[in-house]
Order: C-alpha cells, then sequence, then structure tokens
C-alpha cells in the first residue's frame, strides 16, 4: 500500500506551498500541472517536476501525488507518462528522476510506466527517509544528460 504524508493542517500551510510552486513556475515556467477527468473539474491529483540536485548534480525530480480514491486506476501512470514526454521534448539536457520509498510498490509501477529504470547505484536518504532513485532512459540508451554519477 503505498505511503503518504499528512494533509496540510494549516491555511498559512497550503498558502506558503502555493507561493512555493508559483515561483517555480514564474523561475522556470514548469512545474506541477493538477490532474483531472477529462470533462470533469474534480481534481484527481497532481504530477510535474521540480528541478534540484542528486549527488551535486542537477536533476528533474519527477513528483505525483493523487487522492486515495484514484488509487489503482491508471492516474497517476498515465500523468507520469505524460509528464516524462514533455520533460523529454522539451529540457532534453536535463535527467529525470523519481525518488521512491522502497516499500512504495505502486510508486515504483508509476515511475516504470513514465519510463524510468531503477538506478540502484543512485540511491540516497532523501527529505523524510531512504529513497530508491529510477531515471529516464531516452532511446539512445544514455540517461537524460548522461551526467548524473553517484559521488563516494
Amino acid at each position: 500500500m503505498p505511503t503518504t504524508r499528512p494533509a496540510l493542517a494549516r491555511i498559512e500551510e497550503a498558502e506558503a506551498l502555493y507561493r512555493r510552486w508559483d515561483a517555480q513556475w514564474q523561475q522556470y515556467g514548469y512545474g506541477y500541472w493538477v490532474v483531472r477527468r477529462h470533462g470533469s473539474a474534480q481534481q484527481l491529483g497532481f504530477c510535474g517536476i521540480k528541478p534540484m540536485e542528486l549527488h551535486g548534480a542537477p536533476v528533474l525530480n519527477l513528483f505525483y501525488r493523487f487522492a486515495t480514491s484514484a488509487w489503482g486506476q491508471g492516474f497517476a501512470g498515465e500523468a507520469a507518462a505524460a509528464v516524462a514526454a514533455w520533460v523529454s521534448r522539451n529540457l532534453p539536457g536535463l535527467p529525470l528522476i523519481a525518488r521512491v520509498r522502497p516499500a512504495n510498490v505502486a510508486s515504483q509501477r508509476v515511475a516504470i510506466r513514465a519510463g524510468l529504470n531503477r538506478a540502484q547505484h543512485l540511491d540516497t536518504e532523501g527529505y523524510d527517509g531512504f529513497d530508491w532513485i529510477y531515471i529516464a532512459q531516452p532511446a539512445n540508451g544514455v540517461p537524460n544528460g548522461g551526467t548524473v554519477r553517484r559521488s563516494v
């Protein structure tokens, strides 16, 4: 069963999160997209990318979070695959990764469906625990950008 972080507890937390996400859109021209069913205003979750560093190298982190009511219906995999395709077309020079908790099998499947492969040599301690790293493999077989290396 996928693990989740608790929902935002206060309106101030939501406002701060919105300001950070909006600032990223203003600075980079990309971020997180809301995911809905076609023809519906109901928000199922969100999916997108965030610039960050992995072992000292710039990468794009593929992130997805969905309401429990949307789990198991393919929405996360479809959204993640669409974002990965967008990155491949628009930001081919930056490696695309996903940080996944080892016990979160559903999230691992989403990363794989999006075209990412397990890169055990890149695994690292994350913000709130140990993360397995998945990385996109473009058509030429070299990880996006080809520059992410683990520091030792």
